[in-house]
């Protein structure tokens, strides 16, 4: 059963798509996030909307819909949206031909502030223009809950996308080339879901892309701003960090579980990229409220 949709014939099933995030603590601390989101596809008909908790972002990506919620009616078109205020109040979607609409439901004790500053009314549908900026992070974050459905992995991700939708309706600029191209983010995925244990060479990475290396590297350099190697090897480091602080790891098990087998390697890695040993780091680490930072000559006398 689609989360918006009461029912969805059998024929356009394989065009309803949407996933749900399981948001970080960091985000939950927010205030604000996106539960699910979502995109369908459909054919000349009626369509009675499930009940909800979450205010719902509604957008027409191509074509055009009658909305009645609670016997008013809204018509929307191309490029406009609006947003749908949680509840049981009865609420369907006429399509007089083929339409596409993107979705999205936000959740949180701070959500109907997000829902005001997007300039609409919380107790009843308005419609909306939708800038194509919006749109098109409607679209990613679409792809991204897809990808990482029931999982926090991309919770910042669609932290990053919800507020940039709020800052392109508040005229603020956000480009239209933000997020990462498919091929790249398949290959960026393909990293974390093998925790950085392997040493991908940039040959296993364009194969992933399918791309040939030299485009894929040129075509990495320029969404991310590191060759693909570089970017390997901080990721390598951030995970090393996290197994050093939170999982009690000495330095050989860190190394190894990051592809790094020799610990003077691993150490002498860990330093550049981070600045101090591993060690050092794990002795930080383990202080309260301890920040990492050089330690002065004025300390070093006390």
């Amino acid at each position: 059963m689609s989360y918006l949709l009461a029912s969805v014939p059998e024929k356009l099933a394989s065009l309803v798509v949407e996933g749900f995030h399981k948001p970080g603590s960091l985000t939950v601390a927010s205030g604000a996030w996106i539960h699910a989101a979502g995109c369908f596809t459909l054919d000349q008909g009626t369509y009675p909307l499930l009940p909800r908790d979450q205010w719902i972002w509604l957008a027409v990506e191509k074509g055009e819909i009658l909305l009645r919620w609670d016997g008013h009616d809204l018509q929307l078109s191309t490029g406009s949206s609006c947003f749908l205020p949680g509840g049981s109040r009865p609420c369907e979607i006429v399509s007089p031909d083929t339409a596409r609409c993107l979705w999205m439901a936000l959740e949180g004790p701070l959500s109907p502030m997000v829902v005001r500053k997007m300039g609409a009314l919380l107790h009843m549908p308005l419609r909306q223009g939708a800038l194509p900026s919006q749109i098109y992070l409607a679209e990613q974050i679409v792809q991204v809950i897809v990808r990482h459905s029931e999982t926090a992995d991309a919770t910042y991700q669609l932290q990053h996308l919800m507020y940039g939708m709020i800052a392109s309706h508040w005229g603020q600029p956000v480009a239209m080339d933000a997020m990462l191209s498919h091929e790249i983010a398949k290959v960026v995925d393909t990293l974390r879901a093998n925790q950085y244990r392997s040493n991908f060479s940039l040959a296993d990475m364009a194969a992933i892309s399918r791309m040939p290396m030299e485009t894929f590297r040129k075509r990495f350099v320029a969404e991310v701003g590191m060759p693909p190697l570089s970017y390997v090897l901080h990721c390598k480091m951030e995970r090393a960090k996290e197994l050093l602080r939170d999982q009690n790891c000495s330095v050989r098990q860190a190394g190894a579980a990051v592809g790094m087998q020799d610990p003077y390697h691993f150490s002498k890695q860990f330093k550049h990229i981070v600045g101090i040993s591993p060690s050092a780091f794990m002795k930080q680490a383990s202080v309260p409220n301890a920040t990492i930072r050089g330690v002065t000559a004025k300390e070093k006398k006390k």
